[in-house]
């Protein structure tokens, strides 16, 4: 990813959308185009959303995301993969959106595994908050609501992602990357991400 990125807390609308994901990777699996699986969306209502234009806002995310991804492998993976597999390069797609979550689960998680340190608490939440508002005007400006906000997103992505049991678990589950993710992520040479699945061989 970009490190020149700016920082974004859209994703506290946005948030994981791992059925949606999974829905708009198929369709596009399947070659449609981009307008083609919008409408196909919409028409079906196949997010089951209560208007069209929160359907067409998420189909658009979507499709951003995992153009992002910039690998049809990892497309496929979230279309046809064990629900781990994709629920993992749906993550590795929201690393490649958001720099929040990408600093985040780089210095934060990965580096907890690294260190070989399962526990997490609130304090790493507002340690890493805390940082990026000295570092970033950006940040600095968001409300006390808005990091309060990414926060809970944060929280509920680890949990989504069973890195976390519960939003009240204190302990990381050990995680066992995808086999495919793997040799792609080091085909990209990309060890930063690797560590986020706690995986550090061949660095």
């Amino acid at each position: 990813m970009n490190i020149n990125e700016p920082y974004k807390a859209s994703f506290t609308r946005e948030q994981f959308l791992f059925h949606e994901m999974r829905t708009v990777s198929q369709l596009m699996m399947e070659n449609k185009s981009d307008e083609e699986i919008k409408k196909f969306v919409i028409d079906d209502n196949l997010f089951q959303y209560p208007t069209e234009k929160s359907v067409e806002r998420m189909v658009r995310n979507c499709l951003k995301r995992l153009h992002l991804l910039d690998d049809i492998r990892l497309v496929s993976i979230i279309a046809n993969g064990t629900s781990d597999s994709a629920k993992q390069v749906c993550l590795y797609a929201m690393m490649n959106q958001y720099r929040v979550i990408n600093e985040f689960m780089t210095s934060v998680i990965g580096e907890k595994y690294r260190l070989r340190d399962f526990s997490f608490s609130k304090k790493d939440m507002n340690v890493f908050f805390s940082r990026l508002q000295e570092q970033s005007d950006v940040v600095a400006s968001w409300s006390d609501s808005t990091i309060q906000k990414l926060k809970q997103v944060i929280v509920k992505m680890l949990v989504d992602t069973e890195y976390l049991d519960n939003t009240k678990s204190e302990t990381l589950n050990t995680i066992l990357i995808d086999f495919d993710l793997k040799n792609i992520l080091i085909d990209k040479r990309d060890y930063a991400a690797l560590s986020v699945f706690n995986y550090f061989e061949g660095e």
